[in-house]
């Protein structure tokens, strides 16, 4: 199975719907913050390995704490997705923490921050020039 076939597509979707599922329903670690996300997976061609891309929305604390509770509880997610997806075999799983969505809330603020600036800069030459 190549890397970017159809098929691997489809279980790399699957793989992290259920990821996602075990997670926020299963695992009860109290170390896993419950704004956790699962934003990516990928599965090996050979189905033997998996990087599952995890996202917190939290502090720098909290995202740590979930990745330590997450690698801790790899055995039980591994036995759950191993009930809920017919594979071959079930990938060991290698949690990676993502900070793509945060980057984006962080740009996305600072990008308001400066149209707001701007804006507020022509109101007041607006209200001048209506003085004027």
């Amino acid at each position: 199975m190549r890397k970017n076939s159809i098929k691997n597509i489809r279980v790399n979707s699957e793989v992290q719907r259920e990821l996602s599922n075990i997670i926020r329903t299963e695992v009860k670690d109290p170390r896993i913050h419950p704004m956790t996300s699962v934003v990516a997976v990928e599965v090996a061609p050979d189905l033997k390995y998996c990087k599952a891309y995890i996202s917190v929305l939290g502090d720098e604390e909290a995202a740590k704490e979930t990745i330590q509770g997450l690698k801790n509880a790899v055995g039980y997610i591994r036995r759950a997705l191993a009930k809920s997806v017919n594979l071959r075999n079930t990938p060991e799983i290698t949690f990676i923490l993502d900070q793509s969505i945060e980057y984006g809330v962080h740009m996305s603020k600072l990008i308001d921050d400066v149209m707001g600036g701007s804006t507020e800069s022509e109101e007041e030459s607006e209200e001048e020039e209506r003085q004027d």
